[in-house]
């Protein structure tokens, strides 16, 4: 007799025993799974959150103690997480307005590297040069407001009113707009075409 109770007691509890762990399985597992969901996003977000250095339509102006204004405008700007008073630019305009000088220098490049602290800015690739009737052009260009001096290098085409020079280098003094052209190496020449009175280009070189 106690052994036909046991028979039946087991056949109808034992299948409810193991229904009750195995949807207690399920649940512990799904849980986990959440956890380990939830956690994975969490990291993915705090990553997008380090990139967020992301500046848009920057202005930034700045002048020295000596009146100096220098004006900087790019479409785009980010930050250095490792050094944060450099900014790299994209699309870039500066202004270059020098005290008692009438004379404006307008700088355009794809890039820049801008410090905003000490106002050096290495500008690259399209680079080009405005004031008065003058023009340059080249790849590179590094500034110093604190020198008033400026160097253009690689590719350097310098236009005025009267002739067009080719070379190397072209460095200009930002306050007396005297400007020094030359080339690396000695023994090669700077390429200058003369603007004659009929409108040709005559090709001189010294």
């Amino acid at each position: 007799m106690k052994n036909k109770i046991f028979k039946i007691f087991f056949i109808f509890f034992f299948p409810i025993i193991l229904l009750t762990g195995y949807f207690k399985f399920i649940k512990d597992n799904t849980s986990v799974n959440n956890e380990k969901l939830n956690e994975g996003s969490s990291v993915a977000i705090e990553d997008d959150s380090n990139n967020s250095n992301i500046i848009k339509n920057i202005k930034h102006v700045s002048k020295d103690l000596k009146g100096n204004e220098y004006i900087v405008e790019a479409l785009e700007g980010e930050i250095n997480l490792s050094n944060t008073d450099i900014m790299y630019l994209k699309d870039v305009t500066a202004t270059i307005k020098i005290k008692d000088n009438l004379d404006i220098v307008i700088i355009t490049s794809n890039f820049a590297q801008y410090n905003i602290q000490s106002y050096d800015t290495i500008f690259s690739e399209n680079v080009v040069v405005n004031y008065s009737e003058n023009k340059i052009t080249g790849e590179n260009l590094d500034f110093s407001l604190v020198n008033n001096l400026m160097t253009i290098s690689e590719n350097v085409i310098y236009t005025n009113s009267e002739n067009i020079l080719k070379a190397d280098v072209a460095e200009m003094d930002i306050k007396s707009k005297d400007t020094k052209i030359f080339m690396y190496e000695n023994y090669k020449k700077i390429n200058i075409q003369s603007k004659n009175y009929n409108g040709n280009n005559k090709k001189i070189s010294n």
